[in-house]
């Protein structure tokens, strides 16, 4: 997750990430409603009903160029937008250990935003760099991402945080 301006050390470490591993990697992204089953079977999440949720949301997919290219002619944005409780499965995004000191969401975090479009598979988390990087890592990448340093390095780097590298590589 990228939570402060690339410095060009970063850019040039993603540039080389994203060399090492292009010709390997093959399209496997999975879409919104994907995201979503995922995350209902395996934590507690309250879904928030909410237009300013929606809006930011909807806002993200339309005003990113990469999201807005993803959204096929004619449709619009269903935004899905949910708190993930601390209890069950969700407990561990709330523990001092996991929490990461550089990144914004370091302080007191009382509550996980996540939000997801069905369409696009535009997904935001906010509290949990953590959350972010395992929704990231089964997310997986298109064939437009695959083109796109910045997306392989948050990728490679994602799946490395939970040891899952080696289930993408080949024999």
């Amino acid at each position: 997750m990228i939570t402060r301006k690339p410095t060009l050390d970063m850019l040039e470490e993603w540039k080389s990430i994203w060399k090492q591993y292009k010709d390997i990697l093959k399209p496997n992204r999975k879409s919104g409603k994907e995201l979503i089953e995922y995350l209902q079977n395996k934590y507690i999440l309250t879904e928030i009903d909410e237009k300013r949720a929606a809006d930011i949301i909807i806002y993200n997919v339309t005003m990113n160029e990469v999201y807005a290219e993803k959204l096929p002619a004619g449709k619009t944005p269903i935004p899905r937008a949910f708190y993930l409780e601390n209890a069950g499965n969700g407990e561990i995004f709330y523990r001092d250990e996991n929490k990461d000191p550089n990144s914004i969401w370091s302080g007191d975090i009382t509550r996980i935003f996540v939000g997801i479009d069905e369409v696009t598979g535009f997904f935001t988390v906010e509290g949990s760099t953590m959350l972010w990087d395992e929704i990231c890592a089964f997310q997986g990448l298109d064939e437009k991402d695959l083109q796109n340093f910045a997306c392989v390095a948050q990728y490679i780097n994602a799946l490395k945080r939970f040891d899952l590298l080696k289930d993408i590589l080949p024999d």
